[in-house]
């Protein structure tokens, strides 16, 4: 893919179009949670759901029956479940149907994964941790395998006894954030938690009237998952205390169509990367410490890199992060250039020992090296 395929629909002036392509661009953008990159099949398809060609639900057959027909290699699984779950998400989205209970969330699980995980729409019975960049290795205590029905119950029935009469857009926004954070902090699936807490929350607030398929998600995936980490960790030792600040401010971003700066550094525990500001004569001057960004901390290191490639190095580090995982079709949709251009800034970043191949992920799979 050269360019992005869904810009020109986006601003398109035929409103079905544009809905169709925030959605699209909403459903493949997710997939950025676990490091996942859509094939360019998929790419092809999505625009012919876009176009008016064809349904949202023949786009979905198309997808199944491709992989149905075609051998998949063991580093392409992962591509396969891109192109499936991307357009099942687009499917559920474009459903108006929707019921506010934990059968729904759970079903969501099951339309989205099934014939991908053995597990799909089945609630884990296997107390979990993961390790998150964001929280310099540590894990949030995720919900207890015993529990996790009975706390899905709960939540539920707390968030549908809560009335937002009286409340004002901030206060509205906060109670989101508490809500959402702590549906996925439950985390009832063995995998694929981000991505259904994100596909039932777009639906949810569609009921409280919210317009939110926009292309926030398609973004700011990875800063979502990030800000929902740091809603739920607390170290008293570090004086860490969980936040939805990080997450309402996407919410803003989402809901009111403000443009907060979404960068995942500036969620990391250490603080490091923070912004800050002086007042130096009449000047306020933004200065952030020597670890600061990665552009910073390449120059350091006397990697000469042009100022236009530190930029590409930005924007790719504010999207991933150390934890994400990358290929050259996310980097061309995130930079917008040729994939000529990519496979030679990769090539770069490789040899330079900015970025890392990672195995597991299939071919061409990359993440930021920790310096």
């Amino acid at each position: 893919m050269e360019r992005d395929p869904f810009k020109e629909y986006l601003r398109a002036s035929e409103p079905d179009k544009a809905s169709r392509g925030y959605i699209w661009s909403t459903a493949i953008g997710l997939q950025a949670v676990d490091g996942l990159s859509p094939s360019d099949y998929l790419l092809d398809t999505a625009v012919k759901n876009i176009e008016g060609d064809i349904t949202f639900d023949e786009a979905k057959s198309l997808i199944d029956s491709y992989y149905a027909n075609n051998h998949v290699a063991s580093d392409e699984a992962r591509t396969e479940e891109a192109d499936k779950v991307s357009s099942r998400i687009a499917e559920i989205l474009s459903e108006e149907a929707f019921s506010f209970s934990p059968n729904e969330y759970i079903a969501i699980h099951r339309r989205l994964f099934h014939g991908i995980y053995t597990y799909a729409g089945k609630i884990r019975d296997y107390n979990i941790t993961k390790k998150e960049w964001v929280l310099d290795g540590e894990t949030v205590l995720y919900g207890s395998a015993s529990e996790l029905r009975a706390t899905l119950d709960y939540d539920f029935s707390q968030e549908r006894a809560f009335s937002y009469k009286g409340l004002s857009m901030d206060e509205i926004i906060h109670h989101l954030a508490v809500f959402v954070s702590r549906l996925w902090q439950i985390h009832i699936f063995g995998e694929g938690n981000t991505r259904t807490t994100a596909v039932f929350f777009i639906k949810y607030l569609k009921t409280l009237g919210f317009s939110v398929t926009n292309d926030i998600f398609a973004k700011h995936a990875w800063y979502f998952r990030n800000a929902l980490v740091r809603a739920n960790y607390t170290n008293l030792q570090k004086d860490i205390h969980e936040t939805t600040e990080y997450l309402e401010l996407f919410l803003r971003n989402l809901i009111l169509g403000e443009n907060n700066e979404l960068h995942n550094r500036y969620l990391h525990i250490s603080g490091y990367w923070t912004p800050k500001k002086v007042d130096i004569g009449e000047e306020k001057v933004d200065f952030k410490t020597s670890k600061v960004d990665i552009e910073h901390r390449l120059s350091d290191q006397g990697k000469a890199f042009s100022s236009k490639t530190k930029e590409h190095i930005s924007q790719m580090f504010d999207q991933f992060g150390y934890d994400g995982v990358f290929g050259r079709s996310a980097v061309v949709r995130i930079l917008g250039l040729q994939n000529s251009s990519v496979s030679k800034l990769l090539s770069k970043l490789l040899q330079a020992g900015v970025i890392e191949p990672v195995s597991g992920y299939g071919k061409g799979k990359y993440r930021f090296k920790k310096i």
